[in-house]
């Protein structure tokens, strides 16, 4: 019922900044909650950032103060802005989302990114 597409990983150099965005497409939804996960080698996946249809928004302890979630209802589209990146930050970047209406849990396939000198 929806698909979840991420884009604008890539490489950046420690420091820099990126900007990741995760376009959903399929059934309608209004009571929502879309988030970022994500996954680094031989690690479990783990919570990014999270947002909710009010734009209540949640980060992880390692990210706060650097990441910021944003999303545009309209587009149906969820952001993760990422600045002062970290070697610590390389992983594989998902996007999630929950139907709060039904339950269903959707995700993307993920986006690389890779934070190196």
């Amino acid at each position: 019922q929806v698909q979840l597409v991420e884009s604008g990983g890539g490489s950046v150099q420690p420091g820099g900044s990126l900007r990741v965005s995760c376009a959903a497409s399929g059934s309608s939804f209004s009571i929502y909650v879309m988030g970022w996960y994500r996954q680094a080698p031989g690690k479990q996946r783990e919570v990014v950032a999270g947002i909710s249809d009010s734009g209540t928004t949640t980060y992880a302890d390692a990210v706060k103060g650097r990441f910021t979630i944003s999303r545009d209802n309209a587009k149906n589209t969820v952001y993760l802005q990422m600045n002062s990146l970290k070697p610590a930050d390389t992983a594989v970047y998902y996007c999630n989302l929950i139907d709060l209406r039904s339950g269903h849990n959707y995700w993307g396939q993920g986006t690389q990114v890779t934070v190196s000198s």
